[in-house]
């Protein structure tokens, strides 16, 4: 916006500055050589009387050498002919004509330096004023009428020079004028983009830095009335952002809370089961769900919690071991071959545990849920330097939408299915700067792929495909796959 006001300005203004300067301009070159020839029929007029009076030769010779254009060899005068040199005297046949008369046809003469042709100064003398252009200059050649009634022509000649005298330099305060105004109008116009850029550029980034999670950024409410309105827009958004925040954080932690309830009764009826495998799990069951219980309360009433979370990390591998003890349980009852791979190893992922967890309990529990009992899954785990590739497939019936399952509310399809669970999963990924596919797995059912960046940021040298293309070839398999 800054520069394009300063743009807009400039062109305005150049415009402008064309628009005055150059008629301006010429009307100083017009003015300038009117000037000169003014000057020029002046000293003409200065003659006139002298030849109204006498065409002597040497009177007229003082007369010219008496005016300014004559001293600087600059007029010339053309005597017709009939005229006498030296009225008074009766010259006759015998006499000897003054060598210093120069004589054209029939008796004329001229005087000084004549730099117009013949043919314009025989114009001149038909009683016409006139001016010829002629070398380094222009002539003016102004009749004067004799007492014998014909014209003599008084020839002044006015250089170039003279006819553009100080038209430079008046062209040159025109264009240090102009050039004072297009710089004087571009710092202005950009003095005031300046205020009005930057309430903007203040407003862009208080928006980016709230789209980052900063809800305590705010506004200045200043500049144009516009952006005035628009600042006290956005803080009054992001006030309403925090309030409904702070009211889901609170809604989430009170149901969290209605929970311990049922939680405890619970509880206490898995302690009173007595001794049994079954007793140990159901009482391990609602030990890990009561934890679980405590985390979101935790985590709902902790502000900012969540973006630090990433930052602790965990083992992958070590929480994918221990979950899978945990369904391996379930998987026993309902007679279902589980397989685990890749997990000897220890592989940090920028995710928190209690995160993970849930995605991992989010994704198997899917497979107890929409597969029927005896159905066969697997959880493969493969990692280069950049990512973590977790594999959860099964040999169910499949998901017969896998687009419609990763958006939030849909689900995986079935009864019980509240479409959060995948959600979750795709979240998490995210959040490293990885993915979620669903696709046919090798069993014949559906498979999860769920991609962890381990830099938080994803893979910064080696595309993505070339990454999955290398983690699917190093695929566990013989001794290092086990069967739970």
């Amino acid at each position: 916006m800054r520069w394009a006001l300063v743009k807009v300005s400039l062109a305005v203004t150049v415009m402008v500055v064309l628009a005055f300067a150059v008629p301006l301009g010429l009307v100083v070159k017009e003015l300038a050589r009117d000037r000169a020839f003014a000057d020029a029929e002046r000293q003409a007029a200065q003659i006139r009387p002298a030849l109204a009076i006498t065409t002597d030769r040497d009177q007229l010779e003082r007369a010219v050498a008496s005016s300014q254009a004559g001293g600087d060899g600059r007029m010339a005068v053309h005597v017709p002919g009939g005229g006498t040199a030296h009225p008074g005297t009766d010259h006759g046949p015998q006499d000897v004509p003054d060598p210093r008369e120069t004589r054209g046809p029939h008796g004329a003469y001229d005087i000084g330096r004549s730099r117009a042709l013949p043919r314009d100064v025989e114009t001149a003398r038909r009683g016409r004023s006139a001016v010829t252009s002629v070398a380094g200059g222009y002539a003016l050649l102004q009749p004067t009428a004799l007492s014998s009634g014909e014209f003599a022509v008084v020839e002044v000649y006015v250089p170039h020079r003279a006819v553009g005298n100080g038209v430079t330099t008046s062209w040159l305060i025109l264009a240090a004028v102009g050039l004072g105004l297009i710089v004087g109008s571009v710092a202005t116009a950009d003095r005031l983009g300046l205020r009005l850029v930057r309430p903007a550029e203040r407003l862009a980034r208080a928006a980016g830095a709230l789209g980052e999670g900063k809800l305590g950024v705010r506004v200045r409410e200043d500049g144009p009335a516009e952006l005035r309105s628009a600042a006290v827009a956005f803080n009054s958004m992001a006030d309403k952002i925090v309030q409904l925040l702070s009211n889901e954080r609170e809604l989430a932690a009170d149901l969290s809370h209605r929970l311990r309830t049922p939680l405890t009764v619970l509880r206490l009826n898995a302690a009173s089961l007595g001794d049994g495998p079954a007793a140990d799990q159901t009482r391990a069951a609602v030990a890990q769900l009561e934890r679980e219980v405590d985390q979101l309360i935790r985590a709902a009433r902790e502000q900012g919690e969540r973006a630090e979370r990433p930052a602790l990390g965990c083992d992958a591998c070590e929480v994918i071991r221990d979950r899978m003890d945990f369904w391996s349980a379930l998987a026993e009852d309902e007679g279902r071959t589980v397989r685990l791979a890749g997990v000897d190893t220890a592989v940090r992922v920028p995710v928190a545990r209690p995160e993970l967890v849930a995605a991992l309990d989010a994704m198997l529990g899917n497979v107890f849920r929409h597969t029927p009992e005896g159905t066969a899954f697997a959880v493969d785990v493969h990692h280069s330097e950049d990512a973590v590739l977790v594999l959860v497939s099964d040999a169910g019936p499949g998901i017969p939408d896998p687009d419609a399952a990763l958006r939030r509310g849909h689900g995986a399809g079935g009864p019980g299915s509240t479409g959060l669970g995948l959600d979750i999963v795709r979240r998490v990924a995210e959040s490293t700067g990885g993915d979620v596919r669903i696709g046919r797995s090798v069993l014949g059912g559906t498979e999860v792929r769920v991609w962890l960046a381990r830099d938080g940021s994803g893979p910064r040298r080696t595309p993505r495909r070339r990454v999955r293309r290398r983690l699917l070839a190093a695929r566990p398999r013989g001794k290092e796959a086990r069967t739970l």
